[in-house]
């Protein structure tokens, strides 16, 4: 037997039985992936518990390029799921782990990582999921084919299983483990057939937030429970600004004059909001600016209300970000368009002067186009100059 040989035969000694038993009893070969045929993914599962950093990092990197390519689904996603939902306590995922991919430089261990795969699967698996209505699955995603759909209900069928795999992390001693286990359960209980189990975790959560914890911990607690459909009213005043907004994007605060009060003062200064959080909170998408945008765009009917905010929003914008600030900020300010026959308010007045004398909003990117077109405003910046 070859170094290689053995290293093999250690790490499938080493497997939990549950992990051992679904990789003999399922017929991967069967099964497809972004790439075709599954029958090469159980290697990569099993180089998860490498003795090599490096080779753990690859072969993730591995499953995130095949079975769960660009967040797309296939048969062969819900078995490789279970193997890592049943691998997370083996001791070789403490290994500090360095992503595969060039624009990752977190260092975390292996187990944090294999958490958000998790969270990633379980994201993807809810698209289109109305919890309050009944609608088959092909109604939900028109244009998919059979398979795709199937990939979709199995990963579905699997959430509990997934659930009481990755809730004992949520106490885990390391804080990068314990937020991407809070980031995967957020997910996992917005789903209906687990929604039965948020009170109890809530009750954990709001221990956390009265506790004197991290700034990422406890607005990490404060999303989650807004995403659950949770009161987070009473931490609107919490002393740290980060925390009071993160209580405020929830659902359940979307007609709470104090919540929108506190977005708002966010945004006096997006840059600082933005730095709050180093590297995003798993429950945010970019910038933490533009979800708090996209929940004061929601929430706040004039815009003459918000102009402050846009206002010191526009400095940072560009091209690249115009679909999420620049963009629907115009048609907010033109809910009906902007029309000759109409002077503009002083408010529109100052926004339209802001945009155009930001060089970074004018370069080749093209999606501009559609929001000016959408607020009626021309198209070039010369032209929009000389209505002002």
């Amino acid at each position: 037997m070859n170094r290689d040989e053995e290293r093999a035969a250690r790490i499938w000694s080493g497997l939990p039985p549950t992990a051992r038993e679904l990789l003999v009893a399922t017929e991967w070969d069967a099964l497809q992936h972004a790439y075709g045929s599954a029958g090469e993914i159980p290697p990569y599962l099993c180089q998860l518990l490498d003795e090599d950093p490096e080779v753990q990092a690859e072969a993730l990197g591995m499953l995130e390029m095949s079975v769960l390519h660009q967040g797309s689904l296939y048969s062969a996603t819900p078995p490789a799921a279970r193997f890592v939902a049943a691998i997370l306590p083996h001791p070789r995922t403490l290994a500090e782990h360095e992503s595969f991919f060039p624009w990752d430089d977190r260092t975390r261990p292996l187990r944090a990582a294999l958490l958000d795969w998790l969270g990633q699967m379980v994201d993807s698996a809810s698209y289109g999921e109305d919890p309050g209505d009944e609608v088959e699955y092909g109604g939900e995603r028109d244009g998919q084919d059979e398979d795709e759909l199937e990939a979709i209900r199995a990963c579905r069928n699997i959430r509990p299983e997934l659930y009481d795999a990755v809730e004992p992390f949520l106490d885990d001693p390391h804080p990068d483990t314990r937020e991407a286990a809070l980031g995967t359960v957020t997910l996992l209980l917005k789903a209906p057939d687990l929604a039965e189990l948020v009170p109890r975790v809530a009750r954990r959560l709001r221990s956390v937030l009265a506790a004197d914890g991290s700034r990422r911990e406890r607005s990490s607690a404060a999303l989650a429970m807004g995403a659950w459909g949770q009161d987070t009213t009473g931490f609107l005043d919490d002393p740290d600004p980060a925390v009071r907004a993160c209580a405020a994007l929830a659902t359940g605060c979307a007609h709470t004059p104090r919540a929108t009060a506190v977005l708002l003062e966010a945004l006096q200064n997006p840059a600082e909001a933005d730095h709050w959080f180093p590297d995003p909170l798993p429950q945010i998408d970019g910038w933490f600016r533009f979800t708090l945008l996209k929940a004061v765009l929601d929430r706040v009917d004039a815009f003459e209300d918000l102009a402050p905010a846009a206002m010191a929003l526009i400095p940072l914008a560009s091209d690249y970000t115009v679909d999420q600030d620049w963009g629907p900020l115009l048609v907010k300010a033109f809910p009906t368009g902007y029309s000759p026959d109409l002077p503009l308010s002083a408010v529109q007045r100052e926004l339209l002067r802001a945009v155009t004398a930001n060089d970074e909003c004018w370069g080749n990117i093209g999606n501009k186009f559609r929001w000016l077109r959408e607020a009626n405003l021309p198209e070039q910046r010369d032209d929009i100059r000389a209505l002002l």
